[in-house]
């Protein structure tokens, strides 16, 4: 069996000697091909103490660098830490794991071991990923944004991996068939999860979407279980040009990508983008798109030091700040109207005002709680008094098996929303950034 290429990550509070040992022993199921030496003197007096290592020893004032040159210079499978305390800690350890990470090389400690996440697929199509940081911080929009963008230049068709799809892909030819509340209340009284990110791509962007599952995560946004390989597969059967994979949550489909577009909340802790494994993602990505930039989910200091950070991560990503803006898929105008949304309470009266102004509605009543069931039926049976004539709803949660069975109960009009992401800055086209990553996708498979 061949052996791993391996590059050491070594110290100087280790003796040289110990280290050569150490070294020996790992080389007996290894092919140790190089060290990089990433600090301290307490136990190396000169460079000629590292020479006594036996390989090549690569090192730099910054250790990060010295780590990638290793890797561009030896290209190893994996990379073994023999450092500790005081040369390195917890958040020097993820900086060095996002940075591996990042290289498509596996990072392994004497008790730990971070892997990126499997590309157990590659289709012949050019391809994105739409991966996030979280969940409910937009990503699902974006995705079909996305979508509806590329549609201008090319026939995409999504590839989805919910915590609810289906356990074979799913096809949704979402331009050939007409997505009611009736059809989805007639997919959920099947036991299927009518509110699965497949089906709100096909409502919002008219194009095919393939659903798939997932089921956990790991801290590199590896699935533990999941079918989109299959979902990828099936892929290749339709009529498009482009395919975009659709991530879930922080996890990552298991599908090599020519581009990826990383979604992240301007509401989350800066540290998930600066440590952890947050640079991991951030140095994997080409666009990024900064959502819910704005008060008081997250006030212009926030929002700027998350642009900051992730700019500092990679300098070569391009970041927009955006803001979404709800727009309905029906028709609302002078409709007396109940909203359910997943949108923090402190948002539901700027939703609700956007609506007002731009689609000349009323909105009677306001419900949070579109992931909550039980306060969710609540306050829907509080609704009551009020005499909608509509009930507007994003596609996600119980909009279906509560929402929608509620509104045609009623006698009360279901009209579904999108969530539409809206740059800051008014210069900024957040569909050419799109497009032109879509262009550069499709270049490179050309060449």
């Amino acid at each position: 069996m061949t052996k791993p290429k391996t590059v050491v990550l070594t110290d100087g509070e280790h003796y040289p000697a110990v280290t050569h040992d150490a070294l020996a022993e790992l080389g007996v199921d290894r092919d140790i091909v190089a060290a990089v030496f990433i600090g301290g003197t307490e136990k190396i007096g000169s460079d000629a103490d590292l020479a006594k290592l036996g390989v090549p020893v690569i090192k730099k004032p910054d250790y990060l660098q010295a780590i990638c040159e290793a890797i561009d210079t030896y290209r190893p499978d994996e990379i073994v830490d023999l450092s500790d305390e005081p040369v390195v800690g917890y958040r020097e350890r993820f900086a060095i794991a996002s940075t591996v990470l990042a290289r498509g090389v596996v990072y392994e400690g004497a008790d730990f071991r971070f892997a990126p996440p499997r590309e157990a697929a590659r289709v012949s199509r050019p391809s994105i990923s739409v991966v996030g940081t979280g969940k409910r911080i937009g990503k699902t929009a974006v995705g079909g944004f996305v979508a509806r963008t590329l549609s201008r230049e090319f026939r995409p068709v999504i590839v989805t991996m919910g915590r609810g799809g289906p356990a074979e892909p799913e096809l949704i030819r979402g331009a050939e068939i007409e997505i009611t509340p009736e059809y989805l209340l007639s997919v959920a009284k099947q036991g299927r999860h009518a509110s699965s990110d497949h089906f709100e791509d096909a409502l919002t962007s008219r194009v095919t979407t393939i659903g798939c599952r997932r089921c956990g995560g790991g801290m590199s946004g590896q699935t533990f279980t999941s079918n989109v390989e299959k979902g990828a597969r099936l892929s290749e059967t339709v009529d498009a040009d482009i395919v975009v994979f659709e991530g879930s949550g922080s996890t990552i489909p298991s599908v090599h990508t020519d581009a990826r577009i990383l979604v992240v909340g301007a509401n989350q802790p800066r540290e998930y983008l600066s440590s952890y494994l947050g640079p991991y993602r951030v140095l994997t990505s080409d666009l990024i798109i900064l959502t819910m930039c704005e008060s008081p989910i997250a006030d212009q200091t926030k929002v700027t030091e998350m642009a900051d950070t992730i700019s500092k991560l990679n300098p070569e990503a391009r970041v927009i700040r955006t803001v979404f803006r709800p727009r309905p898929l029906g028709e609302i105008s002078g409709k007396k109207i109940v909203l359910t949304l997943t949108t923090p309470p402190s948002m539901a009266r700027t939703v609700a005002e956007h609506l007002e102004a731009n689609y000349g509605c009323y909105i009677a009543g306001i419900s949070c709680h579109l992931s909550n069931r039980p306060l969710l039926r609540g306050d829907l049976a509080s609704f009551e008094r009020l005499a909608p004539e509509v009930v507007v709803t994003e596609l996600k949660a119980a909009a279906v098996d509560v929402v929608t069975a509620w509104g045609i109960e009623k006698g009360c009009r279901v009209v579904y929303m999108d969530n539409e992401p809206v740059p800051l800055d008014p210069s900024e086209r957040l569909d050419e950034e799109v497009l032109s990553l879509a262009r550069r996708a499709s270049s490179n498979r050309k060449r």
